[in-house]
């Protein structure tokens, strides 16, 4: 029987499936996010309708949904670029609605949040824009040890080769690895992805995927992952949460997501 490529992606895929969900199973089961009956409108639109959910620690959680269903709202409440109207969130220990704006600046520390975008200075170089981050979050730290740091995090995205170059040389996908490594160079606690595979081609989305296992698995982070994209949630996640209309229509395991005669959830899952 030939061997493929797509083949030999899929086996991968399934490799490191198996060595996230061991990672996470193997971990405290203690929540490093605690969301308890949030609420979000923009004037009479309600986006968020009394949603309740936990990140654990060293896992993968996929919030999935289709477009307007909330998911982004819901990860810049967590952060506090949107303040909810109503609920509790629960960061590694903190009330994020009741800080002030120092405390708020110091838990964002330990939090990487890619955006759609990947929001890379478009003035600075590849290097420039990792060193950025390391400049804010890790005052004092060494020339040497800065280097060092930005090479192990482009590596990581293996893109060595791309340290001088400017973000207009890059392609899209180069762009959003590029913007993955910025964000765990300051090694946060958590990862927060809006979209990460947004506009991106098939082959460079699963590219994307697994290197978020990869970050999960290399520096221990715990993650939520929105996304409309069901190939990312079937490669990353180790739970699966679906919004749909601003509420959590349904919660549990891929398998079980995969397995459900739920017509909505069959719609997502063909």
């Amino acid at each position: 029987m030939k061997i493929t490529q797509f083949d030999n992606l899929k086996m991968v895929i399934e490799s490191i499936q198996k060595e996230t969900n061991a990672s996470a199973k193997s971990k405290s089961n203690e929540p490093v996010i605690d969301i308890d009956g949030l609420k979000k409108s923009f004037g009479t639109q309600e986006v968020l309708k009394n949603v309740s959910l936990k990140l654990l620690n060293g896992e993968n959680l996929v919030v999935l949904g289709k477009s307007g269903s909330g998911k982004s709202v819901l990860i810049k409440c967590i952060v506090r670029l949107l303040s909810p109207n109503q609920g509790t969130i629960n960061v590694l220990g903190e009330d994020v609605n009741s800080l002030n704006s120092y405390e708020l600046s110091e838990l964002r520390k330990k939090i990487g949040f890619l955006f759609q975008s990947g929001a890379l200075y478009d003035s600075m170089t590849v290097k420039e824009n990792l060193e950025f981050p390391l400049r804010r979050i890790k005052k004092g730290l060494s020339q040497k040890v800065i280097d060092d740091k930005v090479k192990e995090a482009l590596g990581q995205v293996g893109l060595s080769d791309a340290i001088d170059k400017m973000p207009s040389q890059l392609s899209g996908g180069m762009r959003k690895r590029i913007s993955l490594a910025r964000t765990i160079v300051a090694d946060p606690l958590i990862m927060l992805y809006d979209e990460p595979t947004t506009g991106l081609d098939p082959a460079t989305s699963d590219e994307i995927s697994l290197l978020i296992n990869e970050v999960q698995r290399n520096y221990k982070t715990s993650s939520i992952i929105i996304t409309h994209d069901i190939e990312c949630a079937r490669v990353t996640a180790n739970r699966l949460i679906m919004l749909h209309d601003g509420e959590i229509y349904a919660e549990g395991k891929p398998e079980e997501f995969e397995s459900s005669t739920d017509k909505l959830i069959k719609s997502f899952f063909k």
